[in-house]
């Protein structure tokens, strides 16, 4: 149950940012909508980000899983 409370943290942040890029991604969409070519220069970035955040999400879970809640401790 204590590693379920201390995966919440990593779970809601990564949900809120993905929220975020999906925005700036519909925004984008809606000013760009005359240009395929910038949109997919400008689509790739919030794209990019989101498959980076969910990596970062996925290895913080399985660190948590494993008993290494402070990194930092062992430096």
């Amino acid at each position: 149950m204590n590693n379920k409370k201390k995966m919440i943290a990593p779970i809601l942040i990564t949900i809120f940012v993905i929220a975020y890029y999906i925005f700036y991604f519909c925004v984008l969409c809606s000013i760009l909508s005359e240009s395929i070519v910038l949109l997919i220069l400008f689509g790739i970035i919030p794209v990019a980000l989101t498959v980076g955040m969910l990596y970062v999400c996925i290895q913080r879970i399985k660190e948590i899983k494993g008993g290494e809640e402070d990194d930092i401790s062992k430096y």
